[in-house]
C-alpha cells in the first residue's frame, strides 16, 4: 500500500478527477455546504478551482501548483480551497463559467476563481478569475 505524505477531503469522493488531487499538499474540500459553511463561519475566501480528468492544462497546473508545497501552503493560509471536477457538478461549472465570460470576456479549464461571501448573501460571488 502506498505511502502518501498527504491526504485531504477529496479522498472521499468517488470523482476519479477529484481523487487526483486527494493526496496534493493543498487542503481541498468538495464542493458541498460543509466547505461553504466553513468559508462564511472563518469570514475567509474560497479559492474555487473547476476542471475534469482529461483537461491537459488542468493536469499541469496540478504539477505546477497544487503539488508544489510552498504555494500549498499560502493556498491553505489564505483560502478555502474547493475542488469542483465539472463533469460531475456542470450546475457548478456553469454558474461561475458564466460570470468568469461575463467579467473576462474569455474562459476555460481549468478555472480558477477566487469569492467572498458578502454580508448576509447566500451565495459567494466572484472576484477575481482566470
Amino acid at each position: 500500500m502506498t505511502q502518501h505524505p498527504h491526504t485531504n477531503r477529496l479522498i472521499a469522493e468517488s470523482s476519479p478527477y477529484l481523487l487526483q488531487h486527494a493526496h496534493n499538499p493543498v487542503d481541498w474540500n468538495p464542493w458541498g455546504p460543509e466547505a461553504l459553511d466553513r468559508a462564511r463561519r472563518e469570514n475567509r475566501p474560497i479559492f474555487l478551482s473547476v476542471g475534469y480528468s482529461t483537461c491537459y492544462w488542468c493536469h499541469v497546473m496540478e504539477r505546477q501548483c497544487f503539488e508544489n508545497e510552498v504555494i500549498a501552503a499560502e493556498m491553505n493560509r489564505g483560502f478555502i480551497n474547493i475542488k469542483v471536477d465539472r463533469e460531475e457538478r456542470p450546475d457548478v461549472d456553469q454558474l461561475y463559467m458564466t460570470a468568469v465570460q461575463v467579467l473576462t470576456r474569455q474562459g476555460g479549464w481549468p478555472m480558477s476563481v477566487f469569492l467572498i461571501f458578502p454580508r448576509q448573501m447566500p451565495m459567494a460571488d466572484p472576484v477575481f478569475q482566470g
